[in-house]
């Protein structure tokens, strides 16, 4: 959905904002770097939470890691599939927007998992 302004008396369209955009169900992305950058951003903000709830319940070892892996891959392929209803094939695949910012958004994670754990739980 795009905002019109009037500038002078005439209709002027402006763009909409990505994250407007990615909050939107089925928007229209002309540029795919920029749902890229959605999918890579909205990664990070997971790794975020889930690292913070880890932390918190507290979470240890290699299931932690998997648990991380599976809902962080399923979220966005569920994100990209149903909510935004994209064509996978356009981007080069399904595996391909999976991975997109995986390893930075696990990187992540881990920081915020290993840190929160130790000022909760290590005394």
């Amino acid at each position: 959905m795009n905002v019109q302004r009037r500038k002078k008396g005439v209709e002027v369209e402006t763009e909409t904002s990505s994250w407007s955009k990615a909050f939107s169900a089925g928007s229209n992305w002309d540029d795919k770097d920029e749902f890229l950058d959605v999918i890579y951003w909205l990664r990070q903000v997971l790794a975020i939470i889930l690292g913070i709830i880890w932390a918190i319940i507290p979470l240890k070892g290699v299931v932690g890691l998997v648990l991380f892996a599976l809902i962080n891959a399923g979220v966005l392929f569920i994100y990209f599939t149903n909510f935004q209803k994209i064509d996978d094939e356009e981007y080069g695949g399904p595996m391909e927007l999976t991975k997109e910012g995986f390893f930075t958004s696990f990187s992540l994670f881990l920081v915020i998992w290993i840190i929160g754990f130790t000022a909760l739980h290590q005394t």
